[in-house]
């Protein structure tokens, strides 16, 4: 039987871990199930996730409501093929070999869920071709 690769990992950080980041984390989960490794962290966690992400990705029929913001780690960096950043800036640490997007999407912090489903709706289409380009397309 031919050894099948570990699945690519994918590690989403914003500063509080409770908006942008946790819904990528979210979908990306969702969409590609275990083809793909997900993390999600802040280089600042908040105490909870933003109820206004939680009610927005409800809608998209996630449930989100029992994550809770992480910290930033080395060890999740240096764990992590491809390492997408959303307005952490320089607070995250960048190790060779490593692949870094920046995703420029506006914070939902203290916004309302009106405000948070276009950021929503623009993080499911990126990875939907995110999920595209780092899986492996199935075998007939």
């Amino acid at each position: 039987m031919p050894e099948t690769a570990a699945p690519p990992s994918v590690l989403f950080v914003c500063v509080h871990n409770a908006g942008r980041s946790q819904m990528a984390a979210a979908f990306l989960t969702h969409l590609a199930g275990d083809r793909v490794q997900v993390r999600s962290a802040g280089s600042a966690p908040a105490d909870t996730v933003n109820p206004a992400v939680v009610e927005a990705m409800s809608e998209a029929g996630i449930d989100i409501s029992a994550e809770v913001p992480k910290v930033l780690t080395v060890e999740a960096v240096q764990a992590s093929d491809v390492v997408i950043t959303m307005g952490c800036g320089d607070t995250c640490p960048v190790f060779p070999g490593k692949r870094y997007l920046d995703w420029e999407l506006p914070d939902p912090a203290g916004q309302g869920v009106d405000a948070v489903r276009p950021i929503r709706d623009e993080i499911e289409k990126r990875i939907r071709g995110l999920i595209d380009e780092i899986t492996p397309a199935a075998q007939p």
